[in-house]
């Protein structure tokens, strides 16, 4: 499964109509509701904010919205297109300005479909790992030498923050934390100490 690494935007248009399509990476189901309330109003404009979801390790959890258009011509094409590249924890909507011409079931089933394409072929994706958060807390001496022990591991959403000591967290792949946790230990000779 592949998930997305950063929220990216795509536009085409089909027959006048305008459709904006954009992907957000998500971890869970009310992020899914929270993001959507802010698209519609955002583009409180639109004629229609059509979206498909897909969340967890293996994809369990999906759903759509036609938001108007004729049932099963648009959130069922963008929910196929987003299970077909293996994509989990994502959102994708579809934002459409009506132009004036009417596309027929085809026509639109085509249209969304393709703007969920357009913005998949945009998108960059990493494989879906299980992290683990992490953080300690070090003295200025501890933190220079850690800090280059860091560079050898693939860490990601690191955060700093420097005052009378210095305290990073982040999220490490799962299987990696133990080994992780014991090196930054003997690297400061057991004056460091990460938690999870």
């Amino acid at each position: 499964m592949l998930v997305p690494v950063a929220a990216v935007a795509a536009e085409s248009t089909v027959k006048g109509s305008r459709f904006l399509a954009e992907l957000f990476p998500v971890a869970a189901q009310a992020d899914v509701r929270e993001k959507l309330k802010a698209q519609k109003a955002k583009y409180a404009d639109a004629t229609h904010v059509v979206h498909a979801f897909v969340a967890g390790s293996n994809a369990e959890v999906m759903g759509m919205s036609d938001d108007g258009e004729p049932g099963g011509t648009a959130g069922r094409p963008v929910l196929d297109v987003l299970k077909g590249r293996g994509v989990t924890n994502a959102l994708l909507t579809v934002t459409r300005w009506f132009g004036g011409t009417l596309l027929g079931t085809g026509g639109l089933v085509r249209a969304y479909g393709d703007a969920a394409r357009q913005v998949l072929d945009a998108a960059q994706f990493e494989p879906l790992i299980e992290k683990s958060a992490f953080s300690f807390t070090c003295s200025y001496p501890a933190y220079q030498a850690v800090k280059h022990l860091c560079a050898d591991w693939t860490l990601f959403d690191v955060r700093e923050s420097f005052g009378e000591a210095v305290t990073v967290c982040g999220l490490i792949a799962a299987a990696d934390f133990a080994s992780f946790a014991t090196a930054v230990h003997e690297k400061t000779n057991g004056s460091v100490s990460v938690s999870s």
